[in-house]
């Protein structure tokens, strides 16, 4: 049974999804899997729907315009999509292709019922399943109701739920084919779902059923809860039996009809203990097959068990490819660095290249592998000490994973005589002078780099930046570096503890450090205060900025009155700041001095919601409040028993987390200055590339790791398929959500609080910048599109450095990522800004405009209206 528009299930695999749909494809696939039975029945192919468009000239205009709406135009792809489906259900089948599809119905039994499913070319792929997105046609009866059917699953190519989609994952509707698979119908006694990972957890050694009675489709409605079944490594290992009072079975003269299931059986299981066992090995069979975690549908007849379709679980955040069969235990690197969003290959490559610890690369992100620290007792302890302190939620995630017997193996304390892992280092004196050592240091090592870099090309570059990378890590790990960023952390905690303890003053820190000296990141924002100050007076170029949408608009910007001082001052901060931009772990995004129009709306905030001279008041008001919470507390102190020794050490304390505590933003910055130099010399080599015609666009290389490219600028030739799945499987990552803790196993662990003393409906999370502050929250996902008034609280996924010019105009801030010493959280407290991090899902319960209460030394957040 073949020929250009007809297909047998049995002739198809997956290597026919352009021809066949991925479902079909799937299909045929599975046909092929020794035990595995699948319904007979054929695929009406993609060239029969390329025959049928052609006939309707007028579906091409309407893409077009389709095209051009964004993904939340819902009234306008609605109205278009339904135009499109009309016209392709009002195009009559032409003769031939009707007589293939009748001829292979009467091959089958053209009498029987079939089930006629939709199978589009962008269906069932690795990256995007579009479950639900097309229809499907149970039990029609007859060839014409078959042909009918067949023209309305072409149709529902362009359903209203089907094109958004499409406009949401960034797939072209023109590039997308719709074939269409009949079957078969199988009369079943229990249909249902099987996932060979939990869907929830991510958790690859369980597996998952739903089963209910007669057809999948009473669960896939929602019209009875299923039974729910888990199983691990051959066994269930927990189930829950639904009260099921309906079922759909297939009707006699056709379609389907909802059913009442007998009283007496609605409690009992759709499948037996066993039952579910040998599913699930056959699932494992599948999942084999495929190379990765299925969701399959499945249906129970007389004769066993039938697979109707089984496509790539499309949520599952990937495991850490190790080459080994032992447990891990991953932490999120992102969570670290306050960017959770996926890293393009050459981004990835070159963090890890310049970073301190081995890291491993899944889903677009980074993770570190911390099983041998949990192994052993002492550096298990100094590892949830340190998370403990800084993301609650981290460390109760790795309390879960130990609470596991025999997931983490127990390993002996290193013998004595070395260093206890998580020992502190030898401290240092509190002397500004070191750290204006260290930013010497650092400074001088980046002026080498750029001199060295200059006359750099070809494999000599790459050669160099290898070289460049051993000092990136070696300015890193100088081990003064490391006792000053210590030091100041360490102050912190001991003002916080022993100001708790004998004061009953909660994070006194974080009043004691405001407007600390030598916070890199602090004064970035500040900077842009006084950009906004050159700016302000000066209306012409007010309004020239307002309509700016490139990145070339500093010289047309010179031509205005007070345009020229506007644009000097623009530079100059560019100059200090311009490595810096969201997201800047990753080389490959565009840093502010290569997108300068990113920083407008934020400058033009400032010129609207402040008066000239901020940026000096607000560093003199924070150091006035300093100075006067360090006379209280000391005056406090002495009043104690014992006052004058406990009031001489908080005075040291206090003087030390000064020195020390603004040093902590300076290696980040060091970090991502040298990675601007780094990424100048690689794009202009990239443009070489261009220029030879190795590559069709510069910015190509940022889906090719470091190696890679090397080998491409050696080898003058680039794989354009790899690139193209490597864009591909970038777009497919950002659907993802990256996990604090992931296990070898796939499992996603979600820690918690675990705190009762917050009010109800309160949204918890880690309070790392004291003080309660009401009003409008703000939810930005993006800081471009911020549009901040005074009093606002800024409410987003995560903050890294890039956002501090955004801080001064807010009256608080709510994350969804972060712990007590990343950067939303020092620059919080070094404003005085309430802040509430760790907050998780705040940017979906939080909406925009709503008035919230942040509780910023309690951690939790209230939502008021």
């Amino acid at each position: 049974m073949s020929g250009p528009y007809i297909r047998d299930i049995r002739d198809v695999d997956e290597t026919q999804g352009a021809v066949v749909g991925g479902k079909g494809a799937h299909l045929g696939g599975l046909s092929r899997i020794e035990g595995v039975r699948v319904p007979p029945g054929f695929c009406v192919t993609t060239d029969a729907f390329r025959r049928i468009m052609a006939q309707a000239p007028s579906v091409g205009d309407r893409l077009d315009q389709l095209s051009r709406l964004g993904p939340d135009d819902r009234e306008a792809i609605r109205t278009l999509s339904a135009e499109i489906r009309r016209t392709v259900e009002g195009i009559a089948v032409p003769g031939d292709l009707a007589a293939a599809i009748t001829g292979a119905l009467a091959r089958l039994g053209e009498q029987a019922g079939y089930a006629v499913r939709s199978s589009a070319t962008a269906e069932d792929l690795p990256t995007a399943s579009f479950a639900g997105q097309q229809d499907t046609y149970l039990n029609v009866v007859g060839p014409a109701a078959v042909l009918r059917h067949v023209s309305r699953c072409w149709a529902s190519l362009f359903t209203e739920r089907a094109v958004s989609y499409r406009q949401r994952n960034g797939i072209d509707h023109r590039t997308v084919r719709m074939a269409v698979v009949v079957q078969r119908m199988v009369v079943p006694h229990a249909a249902g779902v099987l996932f060979t990972a939990d869907p929830v957890t991510g958790d690859r050694t369980v597996a998952a059923v739903d089963a209910g009675f007669g057809l999948g489709e009473a669960l896939v409605s929602g019209l009875v809860n299923p039974d729910v079944f888990r199983v691990r490594h051959g066994e269930v290992v927990a189930k829950a039996v639904a009260a099921k009072q309906r079922a759909v079975r297939a009707a006699p003269d056709g379609g389907t009809r909802v059913v009442a299931i007998d009283a007496e059986r609605q409690r009992q299981p759709a499948l037996t203990d066993a039952q579910v066992v040998r599913l699930v090995r056959l699932g494992r069979r599948i999942e084999a097959h495929f190379g990765r975690p299925q969701d399959i549908e499945w249906c129970l007849a007389d004769d066993g068990f039938h697979i109707v379709q089984s496509r790539p679980i499309t949520t599952l955040f990937p495991v850490p490819e190790t080459g080994d069969r032992e447990n891990h235990v991953y932490l999120s690197v992102g969570h670290q660095q306050m960017m959770t969003d996926p890293m393009k290959p050459l981004g990835l490559s070159v963090w890890q290249m310049t970073a301190l610890a081995p890291m491993h690369e899944a889903g677009g992100r980074l993770f570190v592998d911390v099983t041998r620290r949990l192994a052993s007792p002492a550096s298990r302890a100094a590892l949830l000490d340190a998370w403990g302190r800084g993301d609650p939620l981290t460390r109760d995630a790795l309390e879960t994973v130990l609470d596991r017997d025999g997931f983490v193996p127990s390993l002996p304390d290193p013998e004595p005589g070395g260093p206890p892992p998580g020992a502190v280092p030898a401290p240092i004196a509190t002397d500004p002078a070191v750290v204006a050592a260290l930013i010497e240091r650092s400074r001088a090592s980046v002026a080498a780099l750029r001199s060295g870099i200059r006359t750099k090309t070809g494999p000599a570059l790459f050669a160099f930046l290898l070289e460049a990378f051993e000092e990136h890590k070696r300015v890193l790990s100088d081990p003064l570096s490391m006792r000053a960023i210590m030091a100041g952390m360490e102050a912190t905690w001991w003002l916080n503890d022993k100001l708790l303890a004998w004061l009953d003053e909660k994070n006194a820190a974080d009043t004691l450090t405001l407007s600390a000296p030598g916070n890199v990141t602090s004064e970035m924002g500040l900077a842009l205060l006084d950009v906004a100050d050159v700016i302000r007076p000066h209306p012409r170029v007010v309004t020239f900025l307002q309509g700016v949408e490139s990145d070339d608009f500093l010289d047309e910007l010179a031509k205005l009155p007070g345009g020229a001082a506007a644009r000097d001052a623009i530079d100059a901060y560019l100059d200090r700041y311009g490595m810096r931009c969201v997201g800047e772990i990753d080389l490959t995004r565009p840093r502010w001095r290569e997108r300068p129009s990113t920083l407008v709306p934020v400058i033009l905030d400032h010129v609207r919601n402040f008066a000239p001279g901020a940026a000096e008041r607000r560093f003199a008001r924070g150091r006035q409040e300093a100075r006067k919470k360090e006379q209280d507390v000391l005056s406090r102190l002495r009043a104690l028993p014992d006052g004058d020794r406990k009031a001489d050490e908080t005075k040291r304390m206090i003087d030390r987390v000064r020195t020390f505590v603004g040093y902590r933003e300076y290696p980040k910055y060091g970090i991502v200055t040298r990675y601007l130099v780094y990424k100048q010399a690689l794009l202009a080599e990239a443009e070489r590339l261009v220029r030879a015609g190795v590559l069709p666009e510069k910015e190509d290389v940022f889906y090719l790791t470091f190696q890679e490219f090397h080998d491409a600028v050696r080898a003058n030739e680039v794989d354009d398929r790899l690139v193209q799945r490597r864009k591909e499987a970038f777009q497919s990552y950002r659907a993802l959500t990256p996990p604090r803790v992931l296990t070898s196993d796939g499992e996603a662990v979600a820690g918690a609080y675990r705190r009762e003393d917050v009010p109800p409906g309160a949204l918890v999370g880690l309070p790392v910048s004291g003080g309660t502050v009401e009003g409008r929250a703000r939810v930005v996902l993006d800081m471009a599109g911020a549009a901040l008034e005074a009093g606002d609280i800024l409410v987003t996924t995560y903050t890294d450095p890039s956002w501090s010019p955004l801080f001064v105009g807010v009256a608080g801030l709510v994350t969804e990522v972060g712990g007590l010493m990343t950067h939303g959280a020092v620059i919080a407290r070094e404003y005085g800004l309430p802040a509430v991090v760790g907050t998780e899902h705040a940017t979906r319960l939080i909406r925009d405009g709503q008035r919230i209460r942040v509780h910023g030394t309690e951690g939790y957040v209230e939502i008021l209206a």
